[in-house]
């Protein structure tokens, strides 16, 4: 059985982010032949195309930390309808400079938890609309706008509720299907 790696990144830089226990809870729940790897987004500098010529140390870390990836998990909130923008500015770094793009052909998937009954939605279709900018081919389905409850995921990032954990452990499930299928079509070059 093949083995993946697969970076995860975490829209929200709150410690206690509710996201941040669903990538946890998410890990918990995927095949074993995903191996998971968190990829830091909260100490790079924001963006601009000054840095092009020459790239922070931090930024040239979280681009090869993507390099080093079989695929990439974003786990993130919804702000004002939106991505939150660290994982824009995230997302800006890894794309650029022109031509060298972290994300082009990388298998990635897309989930998100909020409180409200739409979990992520409107941000969700977003960043999915920027990862076909980039050209990073995206499981489409199944879908996951989870709605946060307190109480839904636990103090060891165990999902309390029966059916939201069956549906978690068959996204992850699917996600494996997926990276495998992607990088059988389009497989990774040394």
């Amino acid at each position: 059985m093949a083995t993946y790696k697969v970076g995860y990144l975490i829209g929200s830089l709150a410690k206690e982010s509710i996201n941040r226990k669903l990538s946890q809870a998410l890990i918990g729940l995927a095949p074993p032949s995903l191996e998971f790897h968190e990829i830091e987004i909260g100490n790079l500098p924001l963006y601009s195309y000054d840095y092009d010529k020459d790239f922070p140390a931090v930024a040239t870390a979280f681009k090869q930390s993507i390099a080093d990836s079989d695929a990439v998990l974003f786990v993130t909130p919804e702000y004002n309808r939106s991505i939150p923008g660290a994982l824009k500015n995230a997302i800006d770094w890894a794309s650029r400079p022109y031509g060298t793009n972290s994300f082009a052909r990388k298998p990635s998937a897309v989930i998100g938890t909020s409180p409200g009954a739409i979990g992520t939605a409107v941000a969700q279709q977003q960043l999915r609309s920027m990862l076909s900018f980039c050209n990073s081919p995206q499981m489409n389905s199944p879908e996951a706008y989870i709605q946060y409850k307190a109480g839904l995921i636990d103090e060891n990032f165990k999902v309390t509720n029966p059916s939201t954990e069956e549906f978690l452990g068959k996204y992850m499930a699917e996600f494996e299907t997926f990276i495998c299928r992607v990088l059988t079509v389009l497989p990774r070059t040394p």
